[in-house]
């Protein structure tokens, strides 16, 4: 694990509580989740890509989908298996997918692509690609206009630092692309410089 994860690994397992808070009072990417839910049969098999804690994408799903959490962080996925007993949860890392081929309906990464070292974001979209059957949709927040590579050395003012890398958008919906997904749309994040990619996996 490279020193940029273990740091977001670490970060994460430290702010269990405060970064629920602020998911939780975060209303700006719920109502994309829509455009998702919009097009997901009953019983759907959807990847939450980065869930942490499991919000908001596992705590709305889960009810109607076989949602399947993956994140780094072993704290965040602790807090998620007390409050989401209907979907499953395991520790790894979205550049690496230990899932066969075919294996999802639909991925959301939101916030959590932001993370990734820059270098190793091409990889998790081909990884993203792979694990979807044809036709699966995902979903991504990415990197406004400028793009950014830095950390926050007090992050939601709790002393603990967090780290982020993304490109710009045209370079993660070129990545995207590449990786074999059709950019269905783009749309901006309300108070936010994030956008989101909302993308059509391709025939494999």
């Amino acid at each position: 694990m490279t020193g940029d994860k273990r740091a977001i690994r670490d970060g994460y397992d430290a702010i269990v509580d405060e970064y629920l808070a602020h998911r939780t009072s975060e209303h700006a990417d719920r109502p994309h989740l829509d455009w998702l839910c919009d097009r997901l049969a009953d019983g759907a098999r959807v990847l939450d890509a980065g869930c942490g804690a499991g919000v908001p994408v596992a705590e709305r799903l889960a009810d109607d989908h076989d949602v399947v959490g993956i994140d780094l962080s072993r704290e965040q996925l602790r807090r998620a298996r007390e409050d989401i007993e209907q979907a499953g949860f395991v520790q790894g890392d979205m550049s690496a997918l230990g899932f066969a081929d075919d294996s999802f309906d639909a991925i959301c990464a939101l916030f959590s692509l932001i993370h990734v070292p820059l270098d190793e974001h091409a990889r998790v979209a081909a990884a993203f690609h792979r694990v979807l059957r044809p036709g699966g949709l995902a979903v991504a927040t990415v990197g406004g206009d400028e793009g950014w590579n830095g950390n926050n050395p007090d992050w939601l003012e709790t002393g603990v630092e967090m780290r982020w890398s993304f490109p710009d958008t045209e370079t993660s919906a070129r990545q995207f692309a590449d990786a074999g997904f059709e950019i269905r749309e783009t749309r901006s994040i309300e108070d936010s410089t994030f956008e989101l990619l909302f993308a059509e996996n391709r025939e494999n």
